[in-house]
């Protein structure tokens, strides 16, 4: 009845995805766009082997990873100086001109130099998606629980992608030709530009004096050095994606040299690495409102680590499929732990750069894993590194693990204040992770029965919202309202940098959630619409006499 009960959350959490408009035409638009890099990936590289040979698809794997690599922290930029809607549809037109310059000139027999560099300039275009994705995602959820089922499915198209991708690749080399392939890989990026322009259109606030780009690229590295949550989830993805660039290799070490099933083993161990991600996407799902996604970051860390370790004590391939499966389900919960992480701790203004510095990372530390995983196996052999490489995250875990235990408690949602300011229609309209750190930041106010609140001509340094209890406002000594749970007050002196413009009396004893005003400020005019509900509000109520 549990597992039952957990495909019955996992579907419900997705169902929720898939009836946002806006999430749904994202997550289609990603589709588009993995399945095109996939396809436009595996027939360039039997291109390149066809002209060329495996030195020729080591050198343009290189060429490609190395310059996205570099790229990708400038790249990362545009999505935090631009609408992440317009980048994203930026990217995916450019890659269908340069794939489709690469078709055409396949189909005319042209040099494989000219396709090879717009293969590089195709990749580097790409690292301006992802980022702009993982920043745009937050803003289009509803409630916590959403984003978390929104990366859940993130998760799923990339690992379908990683099947399907190849087999349609395949397919296709089977029975066209090579610019046929990249004919079809530019139609896909078009089908995800075209299921973006259906995507609201988001705003980037101008900055009110531009930071040069050199510094603003920066940014992204500074905001991950100053937070002690982000430095512990960019770290730890790092590592694990160091030990994947390993794993690629070492898979086929194992299937080839341990279980001796020849090439067979090599696609049924990827398949059951496959499944295992499947059956995690299930698990995160029935998971998605756990507020200590840090704990299950660890957790994913250990089983990319523990299976991979303990594969080289048995060779046997039904219990290397197994634990092969318990890999890819570690898979997804490290990336949709992973994400949601960063999209819930870093400030919005620069999480496009976070991600496309952890775009860097990663695709750095695949290079590394991919290279230190033959030189181990030469040195050591193939049983001593499956032993090195499982082991080395569940002995980096130890240290770390107090501070994800940190990362957890920063990261519990105040849910009292969360629905207070929530229900209040000015804030409904922020993003939920910006709403959930606003709340972490309300303090808790009492204020017995009689007492002023604040008094008309006061500095106004606070907005209040009323969790308990009842308040009188009054306008030159005159009543003029009563206030009550969920009611709110202060905005307009915060607004409009005026003095208390009415005293707030509280009726009985008064239980309160105060925002400073740095805070309320920063929350209300970073974010276009919740700005203009904010005028409405105080528009509302400054002619009626009731402003507070």
């Amino acid at each position: 009845m549990t597992v039952w009960r957990g495909v019955a959350e996992s579907l419900r959490a997705f169902g929720a995805v898939f009836a946002n408009p806006s999430l749904r035409r994202l997550q289609i638009a990603g589709l588009g766009s993995t399945l095109g890099g996939w396809v436009y990936g595996v027939g360039l590289a039997v291109y390149a082997y066809e002209v060329g040979g495996a030195r020729l698809v080591g050198l343009l794997l290189c060429a490609r990873w190395g310059t996205s690599a570099v790229c990708a922290p400038w790249l990362g930029l545009l999505a935090d100086r631009f609408p992440r809607r317009r980048v994203m549809v930026t990217a995916d037109l450019v890659r269908v001109v340069l794939v489709g310059l690469m078709a055409v000139l396949a189909a005319a027999g042209q040099s494989f130099w000219a396709i090879f560099v717009l293969a590089v300039l195709t990749t580097i275009a790409s690292t301006a998606f992802s980022p702009a994705q993982g920043a745009l995602l937050p803003s289009l959820v509803r409630t916590p629980e959403e984003l978390t089922a929104a990366n859940a499915v993130m998760n799923t198209i990339e690992s379908v992608g990683m099947f399907a991708g190849p087999a349609f690749a395949g397919l296709l080399l089977a029975t066209t030709s090579i610019w046929v392939v990249f004919a079809i890989t530019a139609g896909t990026f078009l089908w995800s530009a075209a299921c973006l322009v259906g995507v609201p259109p988001d705003s980037r606030p101008a900055e009110a004096e531009p930071t040069p780009v050199g510094s603003a690229v920066l940014e992204g590295f500074r905001a991950i050095a100053a937070h002690p949550a982000l430095r512990v989830v960019v770290g730890l993805t790092a590592a694990q994606t160091f030990v994947v660039g390993a794993f690629e290799v070492l898979l086929v070490v194992v299937a080839l040299k341990l279980l001796h099933a020849g090439s067979g083993g090599v696609g049924w161990l990827n398949v059951a690495v496959g499944v295992g991600a499947l059956l995690g996407v299930v698990i995160v799902g029935a998971l998605a409102g756990r507020k200590r996604l840090a704990g299950d970051l660890g957790i994913g860390v250990l089983l990319w680590g523990v299976p991979l370790a303990l594969t080289a004590v048995w060779s046997n391939l039904a219990f290397a499929l197994l634990l092969f499966g318990l890999i890819g389900l570690g898979n997804t919960l490290v990336d949709v732990a992973g994400m949601t992480l960063l999209q819930r701790s870093a400030e919005d203004e620069v999480l496009g750069r976070v991600f496309s510095v952890l775009e860097s990372l990663v695709l750095a530390t695949l290079a590394v894993g991919s290279l230190a995983a033959p030189a181990l196996v030469s040195l050591l052999g193939a049983k001593a590194a499956l032993v090195i490489v499982g082991g080395f995250l569940p002995v980096l875990l130890v240290p770390i693990w107090p501070l994800l235990r940190r990362v957890d408690a920063a990261a519990r949602i105040a849910t009292e204040p969360l629905e207070l300011l929530r229900a209040i229609p000015m804030f409904s309209l922020l993003p939920p992770t910006v709403l959930e750190r606003l709340a972490g930041l309300a303090a808790e106010a009492k204020v017995p029965a009689m007492a002023e609140v604040f008094a008309q001509g006061d500095r106004g340094d606070r907005f209040y919202v009323i969790a308990e209890g009842a308040a009188t406002v009054e306008v030159d000594g005159a009543e003029s309202s009563t206030l009550g749970p969920g009611d709110f007050f202060g905005e307009i002196a915060l607004l409009r940098d005026v003095p208390r413009t009415a005293t707030v009396r509280s009726v009985h004893d008064l239980r309160l959630f105060a925002l400073e005003r740095d805070d309320f400020i920063a929350a209300v005019t970073g974010h276009a619409p919740t700005r203009e509900a904010a005028e409405s509000v105080v528009a509302e109520r400054l002619p009626a006499g009731a402003a507070l």
